[in-house]
């Protein structure tokens, strides 16, 4: 009568550790996503430099919104809002570093992609360190059921 249960909780207990190690390579992989992305847009904006002060528009959760002039005097809003915008505050002046050739891509001058190293690396971190034991657990158990 035991071992249609115990077979049962076996599988559910799988299909949970793969899930669990399925999210953490997802977010894993997410992470490396997000540094590469920012290596690719710091690259672009230094290869192509534009320097111009700038005024914090808006502040939320998901962007920070800029409004800057370049030298031929067109003023820009990047949709998007600017890279690396921490500290930052509405109405504040900040200077920028922009790519001349898509002046939509704008980081605040002076950060880098040395600034998303420390929340994606703290992510990542965090994620292995909540499966690494689940699925040390979980091989440990299954090889003390196989003795």
């Amino acid at each position: 009568m035991l071992g249609p249960v115990v077979g049962r909780r076996e599988r559910v207990l799988t299909i949970g550790v793969r899930v669990l190690i399925g999210v953490a390579c997802v977010i894993t992989l997410l992470c490396g996503s997000l540094v590469f992305a920012a290596i690719r847009n710091d690259n672009a904006i230094t290869g192509n430099l534009g320097t111009a002060d700038a005024e914090v528009v808006s502040v939320s959760f998901d962007r920070t919104i800029v409004r800057y002039s370049t030298p031929d005097g067109i003023a820009h809003i990047p949709s998007l809002g600017v890279l690396y915008p921490a500290g930052l505050e509405a109405g504040q002046l900040v200077r920028v570093e922009y790519d001349v050739t898509d002046p939509e891509l704008v980081r605040v001058a002076g950060r880098s992609v040395l600034v998303t190293l420390l929340p994606v690396g703290s992510t990542a971190l965090i994620t292995w360190l909540v499966a690494g034991p689940a699925l040390w657990w979980y091989l440990r158990r299954r090889r003390a059921a196989k003795v």
